[in-house]
């Protein structure tokens, strides 16, 4: 008997039949005697209709309004598998984030989890409920509606299970586990039994879109066992993703090949090349709430320098806009954009004992022509930014060069 969280994304809960089919699938668990709370997604295409449905109103509407919108949509899946449980004669209780009390920031539409009480939950446990929770929620301290942003349902299950101190998070999607690359690229792409963390965090920060980032670190940070699953399927262990990478085996140089088509790049050019020029540029754009990701400051010239970072493509608008107002400010000469980059990253904890790692990636880029415009490295990954053009091309054979298509000996 264990107490197990799964988390059941979009597809999973994509129609009637694709619900029933979960209930039989928790129903099987907690006939073996297991106390189940189950964490679920709007149905898959969802939330994108709302958001349209949102943007035919307003086309810039309030995150406060947004998030009241979009967060009905785990709101009918809940109740579904509820009554779906509940028609196969199983106790079932359903709870929107609020109803739980997953107490969040009040970003609207990209909160973070403060806290989360877990006194409902573990009442109806204990009552042989199956408890059913809405994904990608929760309120503020002033009892406002928030979102989780995307992905955000893996966030709630795994965060979940850190409060309630589960056995076991199981994150059920449309893939069968943490595959090498994305194999709709890859064809040849294989799947990890096991991937540590560390290097799932840094293949979900790199675009891998298996697991949402923030869920990873909740389940790295308060040790909770994170299994990814299929939902399609009725066997096979997925991937496992561990604290220690196994000591027992030879540890592949690199474990997977991350990508992000959805970049684009800034530079402000001819800015004062002294102490704090970065923080002007880059302090308005933190301050709008968008990301940045690789940075480059290139070698000062007759007192002035060229800086170039790159930001995800959804905010490219937004941050030039920013830096356009400051432009007189900071004392630029111009800014310049490129939406069409996309970012490949190479991912794997062998790097650290394993030199000769970024020569060979950059050696089989040039050997197919491919340019990098920026680099971006860790002590487990490299990161290049390069055309959006030749994303695909440069992911399969960099698969190929690192042997990722042959099953470790």
């Amino acid at each position: 008997m264990a107490l197990i969280v799964q988390k059941y994304g979009g597809t999973s809960v994509g129609n009637p039949e694709r619900i029933k089919n979960v209930a039989k699938r928790v129903a099987k668990f907690h006939a073996q005697g297991h106390q189940m709370v189950i964490v679920l997604s709007a149905m898959s295409g969802e939330t994108n209709r709302l958001i349209a449905l949102a943007k035919e109103i307003s086309p810039n509407p309030s995150p406060r309004e947004l998030d009241v919108v979009i967060s009905t949509g785990e709101q009918v899946t809940i109740g579904l598998l509820s009554m779906a449980l509940e028609e196969m004669g199983i106790k079932a209780r359903s709870y929107t984030g609020g109803q739980v009390r997953i107490l969040t920031d009040d970003s609207f539409t990209k909160a973070r989890i403060l806290d989360i009480d877990g006194d409902n939950i573990r009442r109806d446990l204990d009552a042989g409920a199956v408890v059913v929770v809405a994904g990608f929620q929760g309120v503020d301290e002033a009892g406002n509606i928030t979102t989780l942003g995307r992905g955000g349902s893996d966030t709630t299950g795994v965060a979940l299970a850190a409060a309630i101190k589960a056995d076991e998070c199981q994150i059920y999607t449309d893939v069968d586990g943490v595959y090498t690359t994305d194999p709709r690229v890859v064809p040849e792409a294989r799947k990890l039994d096991t991937i540590t963390f560390e290097e799932m965090l840094e293949m979900a920060s790199l675009g891998s879109k298996v697991l949402q980032i923030r869920s990873v670190e909740f389940a790295g940070k308060y040790k909770v066992k994170l299994r990814v699953l299929s939902s399609f399927q009725e066997e096979g262990e997925g991937t496992l993703i561990t604290v220690e990478e196994d000591k027992n085996m030879e540890q592949p140089i690199i474990s997977g090949i991350a990508f992000n088509r959805d970049e684009a790049k800034i530079t402000v050019l001819g800015v004062p090349d002294k102490p704090g020029i970065a923080y002007q540029i880059l302090g308005p754009v933190a301050d709008a709430n968008v990301d940045v990701d690789m940075i480059i400051q290139n070698v000062g010239h007759d007192g002035t320098t060229d800086f170039s970072f790159t930001v995800n493509r959804p905010d490219y608008d937004k941050a030039i806009k920013i830096l356009e107002g400051v432009q007189a400010h900071i004392g630029a000469r111009a800014i310049q954009g490129d939406r069409t980059m996309a970012k490949v990253s190479i991912v794997g904890v062998g790097m650290r004992s394993h030199p000769g790692v970024a020569s060979r990636m950059f050696r089989t880029l040039a050997e197919e022509g491919i340019n990098i415009q920026m680099i971006s490295t860790s002590e487990i990954k490299i990161s290049v930014a390069i055309d959006e053009k030749y994303l695909e091309l440069a992911v399969r054979v960099l698969h190929r060069a690192f042997g990722l298509d042959q099953a470790p000996v």
